[in-house]
Formats: C-alpha cells, sequence, structure tokens
C-alpha cells in the first residue's frame, strides 16, 4: 500500500486517475488534522497535490519572498525561522517553532501577502505542496474547516493570540529580559482542570456538535437537575453521557474508550464537572457544557445545527477517539500518588517503556516512577520553568514542544526536543558518566580502553557495546588491528628494565584491556570477527605473546576461550563447506542444492549458487557462482552465454518484477539472487533495450508449491511448523547484515543474503493468504479460509512469531480481501472481533505504538517484525548525518545499536516449544517451506473482481 500510494502521487496531476486519488486520499485520512476535512476536499488535495521528498537543510521559502504554494508536512520536522533586526554581529536568525506532522502552513497565499518568515527543513521531509489557485478554490469549498485548521496549527506553534509575545521573548533572549516566571505548581496538579486557557477549534467544535446532539434528543441525559439545594443547568451523569457515546457510533467499543473521549474534551475545558473537583469518569459523577456554565449556549438547535452536528461527528469523531488514551494518560499524570489504581499504575509504566529517556532505567524503578511522575503542560513560549543557579527540584522529559537551554552571557546554547529530558544533574550527587557524542574513531577508540574495560563501565553503559555493533561503519576492521596492535605494543621501543614500575604497569594494564577489548568483541558479533582472516591473524599472534608473559595468566586463559571458539566454528566452516544454493526456476525461495540440511544454516559468502538469468526474448542461461559475486561479473559472463554482443559498460543487469516493473542492479552489488523479490526474475539487458524486458508467462501466475489442501491440515500443527522454519531463518540473520542493508552492501562489499531471505518469508506469508483466498471461488469455502487464517494469526502469536503474524493479518487487510464483503458478513462476529484486535496490533499510527508497547513485554526467543526494525534504520540513518565536522556521529552509532540489541535479545534463548501430534509432520514440514503465492496486485485485485463482482 505504502509503495502503491508513492507511485500515485509521484504521477503529475493531469496524470493521475481516481484509482491514484483513492490511494492517495487515503493517505493523507491517516494525518491529522487533514483527517477531519470531508471527502471531496481531501479528493480535491489528492488531484492537484504534489509531493515533495526534501533532505535536511533544504529552504522552502525566504521571509519576504512573494508565495505561490501551501504545505502540508506527511512526515519530518521544519523549523520556522524569523531574522531580527541587526546587531552588531549581524542578523539574529531564530528559531520560531518546528512544525512536525499534521502541520500546515503557507496560508499568506490567499491573501497575496510576502512570507513572514523563513521555513527550512530540519530532518528528511514529505510534503504536500498545492498551488495557490487550487488551494483558493479548495479554501473557499471548505473556508470553516479550513481555517479550523490554520487556526489550530497557528496555536499550536505559539502564534495566533499570542505571536507577539513568543516573537517579542524569542528575538530578546540575548538581552535577558524578565519573562513571566512560571508560578510554581503543587505537586499534582488539579487533574479536574483543563491543560489549556481556551480549547482549540477542533474540540470547540466538536464540543457544539454532541452538544447538539444531546439538546436536540428530548429522550437524552443532558437535563436540568436540583444538586444540593442548587438548580444546574443541562447536566449529565459520566455514565449516561459514555451509554450515549457508545450508542452514537459503531467505532466507539468499549466504556473505556468513551470515558476517554469525555476526558479530552475535558481538559480542553469544553466539559467539566459542575463543582470542578473530578476528572472525567464513568460514574455518576455530574458533568456540563462549558457553554451551559458560562450561559453562552444559546437557544435550541435548529434542524439545520442538527445536521451540520452529524455530518461532523462522522467525519471528525474518529480523531476524538484517537486523541482519548493520551487524555486518560495525562489524566491519570495528573492524580496524587495514593489515587492511581493498579491499572492506572500499569498503563503508565506500559507508556515509560517507550520513553528513551528512561531507557537505561530497571524495570523496577520504571514502575516506582510509575507512581510518582507527574504531568505538567505549558501553554506560553517564553515560560521560565527554572533560573540559572536555582536549587534544583524537578527532573523533566518533554513529551511534545520544545525548550531552550539559556545560559547567562552566551544566550540559547541549545534547543531540547520531543524525548530530551533535563534537570537531573542537580538532583543527584554524583554526575552520570559523559557520554561519548562523537570524535574521531581512533581517539573513541582510545578513550574506550582507558574507561570501559578491566570492570569500568557502570551496567547500563552501552558505549562499548555500541562501538562493537557499528565500528564497522566508521572504522573497518583492518584500522582497528592496527590500532589494538599499537595499544598492545605500545612498549615496543621501550628498554622494560630502565621503566618505572608505573611505567611497567601502564604497559601491562594497556595489554590487559586489549585483550579483554577481544573478549567483548567476540561476544558482542560472534562469528563476524572469526571471519575477517586479519583478526584471526591478530588473535593467534595476541596467544602466542601473551602466554610467553607470566603477568597475564589471567588474560591467557581468556585468549584460550576465545581461540577454543574460533576452533569450533572453524571446524563448523569445514563441515559446510560444501553448501551448494539454488535459485529454482518457478519462483520459489531459495533451498540448499547440497550439503548439511540438518542443522541451522547460514549462508555465506563463498557458498556457489545456481540460477537463471534470462534476456528479453526470454530464452536464458544457467550459471553457477558465489554468492559475494558482483553484478558486473554475472552480466557479463551471462551476456557471453546468451551471445549478446555488446560491451559490459553497455549492459545492465536488472530484476523484472511480475508486475513489469524493472530494478536495476548496481555494477558492485553483491548477493543478486537473493535479494529478489518474490516472483522477480533476473535479465541482462542492453541499455537501449530496457523497455524490452518484460515478464515471463510464469510470473502471472501462483508460483510452484506442494499440492496439499491446507484446510484439511491441523492450524496449530501448521503455526508449530511456521515458527520453527521462520526461527531458523531469523537464527541465521547476523546484526552486521542489517548495516550492510541500511548503508548498502556495495560500501562493505558484503552479503546480506540470510536477511534477503528472511524478508522473502514475510512476502511470501503475506500473498500466500492472499493468493489462497481469492483463489477460493466458493462462498462458503472463502469464509472458512479467512476463519483459519486468522486463528493461524492468533497461534503465531502465542508462538511469539510477530513477523508471520504480521505477515498474515497484513494479508487479510490487504485490498482484494477486505473488498470481499460477502465474504466477511459471512463471518461469526468473534473472529471479526479477534481480527479488529490484531488489525489494532499492527495499525502504523504513533510509529506502531501499539506493536511496540506489545513486543516490549515479551520475554524472548521472539520472531520480531523484521520490517519495522529496518525502518527504524532506515530512519536512523537518513535521519542523521554519519560524520559531523569530520568526526563520527556517534549517536547515530548508538540509535543503529539499539536496533541490533533488540535482534539480540530477540534470539537470547533458544526456541523450545511444545511439538504437536507427529500426524502429517512431514506433509506440513514440506508444505510451510514454499507457499502458492502471486504478488502482482493487480492480479489479485482481478481474482477477487470475479470471485466477489463489485456491487453496482
Amino acid at each position: 500500500m505504502a509503495m502503491e500510494w508513492i507511485t500515485a502521487i509521484d504521477k503529475r496531476p493531469c496524470d493521475r486517475n481516481l484509482r491514484d486519488c483513492e490511494l492517495i486520499s487515503c493517505r493523507l485520512r491517516r494525518v491529522e488534522p487533514l483527517c477531519r476535512l470531508p471527502g471531496s476536499a481531501l479528493q480535491q488535495l489528492a488531484m492537484c497535490g504534489f509531493y515533495e521528498d526534501l533532505e535536511k537543510g533544504v529552504t522552502l521559502f525566504r521571509a519576504g519572498e512573494q508565495g505561490r504554494y501551501w504545505y502540508a508536512v506527511l512526515g519530518g520536522q521544519l523549523e520556522v525561522r524569523y531574522h531580527a533586526a541587526d546587531t552588531k554581529d549581524g542578523k539574529l536568525s531564530v528559531t520560531l517553532c518546528n512544525l512536525g506532522v499534521g502541520a500546515t502552513f503557507g496560508e499568506s497565499i490567499l491573501h497575496d501577502l510576502p512570507r513572514d518568515s523563513t521555513v527550512v527543513t530540519k530532518t528528511t521531509c514529505e510534503l504536500l505542496r498545492v498551488e495557490q489557485q487550487d488551494f483558493r478554490l479548495i479554501f473557499e469549498k471548505n473556508k470553516e474547516l479550513m481555517n479550523d485548521i490554520i487556526t489550530n496549527c497557528r496555536l499550536k506553534n505559539g502564534f495566533g493570540q499570542s505571536m507577539q509575545t513568543t516573537s517579542t521573548v524569542q528575538t530578546n533572549v540575548q538581552q535577558q529580559p524578565s519573562p513571566t516566571k512560571k508560578q510554581l505548581s503543587p505537586d499534582h496538579p488539579n487533574p479536574a482542570a483543563p491543560i489549556t486557557e481556551i480549547p482549540s477549534p477542533a474540540m470547540s467544535r466538536m464540543g457544539w456538535a454532541l452538544r447538539t446532539l444531546l439538546v436536540s434528543d428530548n429522550t437524552s441525559c443532558l437535563k436540568d437537575r436540583k444538586v444540593g439545594g442548587k438548580f444546574i443547568r443541562k447536566c449529565a451523569p459520566g455514565t449516561e453521557l459514555v451509554e450515549w457515546l457508545l450508542n452514537l457510533s459503531p467505532i466507539v467499543h468499549t466504556r473505556t474508550q468513551a470515558a476517554g473521549m469525555w476526558q479530552a474534551l475535558l481538559e480542553e475545558g469544553v466539559l467539566c464537572h459542575v463543582a470542578k473537583e473530578q476528572p472525567f469518569k464513568d460514574k455518576c459523577f455530574l458533568y456540563r457544557f462549558k457553554s451551559d456554565e458560562d450561559g453562552t449556549a444559546g437557544g435550541a438547535p435548529t434542524s439545520d445545527d442538527v445536521n451540520h452536528a452529524n455530518e461532523h461527528i462522522r467525519e471528525a469523531l474518529p480523531a476524538l477517539l484517537h486523541r482519548g488514551p493520551d487524555a486518560t494518560l495525562r489524566m491519570i499524570l495528573r492524580k496524587p500518588s495514593h489515587e492511581r489504581t493498579q491499572e492506572e499504575l500499569e498503563l503508565v509504566y506500559e507508556e515509560l517503556l517507550h520513553i528513551a529517556a528512561l531507557s537505561h532505567l530497571s524495570t523496577s524503578i520504571k514502575r516506582e516512577l510509575a507512581s510518582i511522575i507527574v504531568f505538567e503542560a505549558h501553554a506560553h513560549a517564553g515560560t521560565v520553568l527554572f533560573n540559572q543557579g536555582d536549587e534544583g527540584r524537578s527532573w523533566y522529559i518533554l513529551l511534545k514542544g520544545s525548550v531552550d537551554v539559556v545560559i547567562h552571557g552566551k544566550g540559547t546554547v541549545a534547543t531540547l526536543k520531543e524525548g530530551d529530558d533535563f534537570g537531573k544533574l542537580a538532583l543527584i550527587n554524583d554526575a552520570p558518566r559523559y557520554t561519548v557524542m562523537s570524535g574521531t574513531p581512533q581517539k573513541m577508540l582510545e578513550h574506550l580502553l582507558e574507561t570501559r574495560l578491566g570492570g569500568q563501565a557502570g551496567p547500563n553503559d552501552p558505549f562499548l557495546d555500541d562501538f562493537l555493533l557499528t565500528h564497522i561503519v566508521f572504522m573497518p576492521t583492518p584500522l582497528l588491528i592496527d590500532e589494538l596492535a599499537a595499544n598492545y605494543h605500545a612498549d615496543a621501543d621501550i628498554d622494560l628494565r630502565q621503566a618505572s614500575e608505573e611505567d611497567q604497569e601502564y604497559f601491562l594494564t594497556s595489554k590487559r584491556r586489549v585483550v579483554q577489548f577481544i573478549q567483548r568483541w567476540v561476544l558482542a558479533v560472534r562469528h563476524a570477527v572469526f571471519d575477517d582472516p586479519l583478526a584471526v591473524e591478530f588473535i593467534e599472534e595476541l596467544a602466542t605473546d601473551v602466554e610467553a608473559e607470566p603477568a597475564l595468566q589471567e588474560e591467557a586463559s581468556i585468549i584460550h576461550h576465545v581461540l577454543t571458539q574460533l576452533s569450533r566454528y572453524q571446524e563448523d566452516r569445514q563441515m559446510n563447506a560444501t553448501q551448494k544454493w539454488k535459485l529454482p526456476p518457478n519462483g520459489q525461495p531459495i533451498c540448499l542444492f547440497s550439503g548439511n540440511t540438518h542443522s541451522k544454516t547460514v549462508i555465506r559468502p563463498d557458498d556457489d549458487i545456481i540460477f537463471r538469468v534470462y534476456c528479453a526474448d526470454h530464452t536464458y542461461c544457467t550459471l553457477r557462482f558465489p554468492m559475494a559475486t558482483t553484478a558486473e561479473v554475472i552480466k557479463a559472463c551471462a551476456a557471453d552465454k546468451l551471445q549478446i554482443a555488446r560491451l559490459p559498460e553497455d549492459l545492465l543487469l536488472v530484476e523484472v518484477k511480475s508486475s513489469g516493473e524493472r530494478v536495476v542492479f548496481k555494477d558492485n552489488d553483491v548477493s543478486v539472487p537473493t535479494a529478489l523479490s518474490l516472483n522477480g526474475r533476473i535479465f541482462v539487458s542492453p541499455k537501449d533495450h530496457l523497455d524490452a524486458l518484460t515478464p515471463l508467462p510464469e510470473q502471472e501466475v501462483p508460483t510452484e508449491a506442494p499440492d496439499v489442501d491446507f484446510e484439511a491440515l491441523s492450524t496449530k500443527d501448521v503455526a508449530y511448523h511456521m515458527t520453527l522454519f521462520d526461527w531458523d531463518l531469523f537464527w541465521a540473520v547476523h546484526e552486521y547484515e542489517l548495516l550492510y542493508h541500511t548503508f548498502g552492501r556495495h560500501h562493505f562489499n558484503k552479503i546480506t543474503s540470510n536477511l534477503d531471505v528472511f524478508i522473502r518469508r514475510f512476502n511470501e506469508i503475506q500473498y500466500w493468504v492472499v493468493t489462497e483466498i481469492v483463489s477460493t471461488t466458493n462462498l462458503t469455502k472463502r469464509m472458512s479460509l479467512v476463519k483459519k487464517f486468522i486463528k493461524l494469526a492468533a497461534f503465531c502469536k502465542e508462538y511469539q512469531n510477530l513477523n508471520a503474524f504480521f505477515a498474515i493479518v497484513m494479508g487479510l487487510s490487504n485490498t482484494a480481501v477486505s473488498r470481499l464483503s460477502m465474504t466477511w458478513d459471512k463471518l461469526p462476529s468473534k473472529f471479526r472481533k479477534l481480527f479488529t484486535e490484531y488489525e489494532a496490533l499492527i495499525d502504523p499510527s504513533r510509529n506502531h505504538r501499539a506493536y511496540r508497547m506489545s513486543v516490549g513485554k515479551l520475554q524472548p526467543p521472539v520472531i520480531p517484525f523484521m520490517p519495522l526494525l529496518l525502518k527504524d534504520m532506515t530512519f536512523a540513518h537518513e535521519g542523521n548525518k554519519t560524520s559531523l565536522d569530520g568526526l563520527v556521529n556517534f549517536e547515530k552509532m548508538h540509535m543503529m545499536a539499539q536496533t541490533m540489541r533488540a535482534v539480540r535479545f530477540c534470539r537470547s534463548r533458544h526456541l523450545v516449544l511444545d511439538p504437536p501430534s507427529p500426524k502429517n509432520e512431514n506433509e506440513i514440514r514440506n508444505y510451510i517451506r514454499c507457499f502458492r503465492t502471486i504478488d502482482n496486485q493487480r492480479v489479485l485485485n482481478s481474482m477477487s473482481q470475479k470471485v466477489e463482482p463489485r456491487r453496482s
């Protein structure tokens, strides 16, 4: 789906068809606040909007320029900058705010006004760009909603009525004005009070719509009541408001969801407890709308009001539902510790698991924090949290917004963003260890050897592990070996008989640290060390030298243990030296052609693989090469065998997918056969004949697979054998392959074949689900098959095979399956409900928050959702430079290592499952290794239309 919408929006507006606009609208509907716009407005944006994919540091426009476009942020962050008056040092550039996903800007084009600020991309960004003429038309047709969105965005980012104040505070930072000092809040803020001074336009509008429907319904719970001798107009008990909201819309499933939605209105001041003493509770406490409290509600609603309210609720209720969980969390965090229930503490704890600033803390400490952590909101820019020199009272973690750090005489020295923390140094006696942010490779290694070995590192200090997992990016192994050798032989030019005792101890300590480094290196990356001849040679030399030194007895024991591991690894390599693979011709996955088939098998660079290469007329040749062979060598050999009389530089090696898409391999690409998509084929072609390449006829039909009746097999047995098979594939993936995949294999000249095979497995399972369902013409059998796949997902989840779980659920969510309304209508409600829960678990919103919270509670062994781990690696890579001013950006390396550690954690225990009945064991084992699949979405959609034609 992601690739489809990008393909659609990459087209020029005049070239888009109705399907393209549907895909783009669907993507825009997932962006708050664009989701509030009616379908017609989103369709217009989809018809005329341009897609911008920009690198960090791109200036979209400057202050004073005449505007031509309006923008909406789909991904990344931008800075809005203001240039203050000239100072003696020139113009002072001040960052007014950061714009994140969902922000809109550039509306000055409505009035032909020049830009009042400069906007620059802060990270890699995705934007929707709309030309002035088109934006004016859309704005006029949806004036009220567009005004709401624009106003809300300006208020959210500190503009609107407070713009002048914000600007004054920001531009006078260096003159050290005296902004309003923050009133010291009580230790526990009042959870019944709103967190904003005025409600946002969207929440005001939602409050009006809900009140209008409540008042217009004579049987509703909103009534005039006498409370404690006082007459209270238009109030209702919390329990009845929850019941009413549950009956209002089918998207509200539970009382908890409904209560969270009312709390979202209460925290913005749209709703309030009649005595201002309670947050929203699903109890008999009375609540009323603020407009009834202050007398601004007006008379009875007209029929037009009711119609508008109904229409607005249909469009905007999902957004309120989305706000509910966050509002509930904020309410809990504003309650005193003793009032938080066990369920509430668990909810807070789950949220703390995903705050980076707390990642180094133990589980027990996070659980203690859940009872004492407090929420604060500061609506005005320029609020002082504490002054330089004040006694420290609190530790802060930024959930949203930004904070400037100002030092007397220096002005703003840093801007802290979402996820950053500050204030903890003043709360403890001993400051935490200085964290390495950047440095040269040599200096970082030197610092590491001096401070992180010999028991000096703390238990939660990741620097050494980060270095070991990522050094191949910035310090290749030959350079690392040279530096280690220099440290070990620091006494080479010294006469030790004349050296002082201190010097002799220093040299011995250097040797010990190098040996300990080798031990930790092997522990961290395992056989990757032994695969490098230089590293092996250094270890063997080290062993000889350590044995000859009486003072290094302990180190001799360490190095002997490393040598034992090396010996075992080399024996294993020797056993599998004859290992050969083949890529079957009819779309099946790679399999062993010869070698040991009874153990976990790792694909190695020098393993041979047999595969076919085709040319434009679909004739082919069969080649056999080591896995690490480059695309350049393959194309030259294939061209020679196929008698294509062209020079190598005039040839291309290409993958042709079943959809007809062509992907050109770089000449220095390796592991080419395993890099193919699910039903792709390798072609060689002259550059000027690329357009002549077409898919093979067999790419249009399902891949070959064992002829087995899936419905006749035990679902649990299938899940069991799938999990064992997937575990072996996952076990073979080395953490380094994630780095090779992210930075590019050609940069390291290393294969990613094991990772390729594991990723292919995800796609294979996903399209197997779709293929089986759309191939079943009988409605009852098709419903039964959908039910079986939902049960299979449940068993995979139980076995913690989350990669297969995601693949199955995503297969069931594929448009070719989700459109089969007759099939889904026939499905028992129990399974529909279960599938809805599973869809919520794979929901990608808020960076897959639901999945991350779920997997955070699991203990290994786990087969994780690999595409998300690769996405995390890609975001860390593309959003951060590898070097800054000639120094290694070690913060980036830390982010990369965090993901690699997640992979290591998932398999830190062996997989042990209770085996099911041995019935059909061999049949199932053969079946799950190779599924029947079609990966061409066009073909799948066509098959879907045939089994259930579109209703007219």
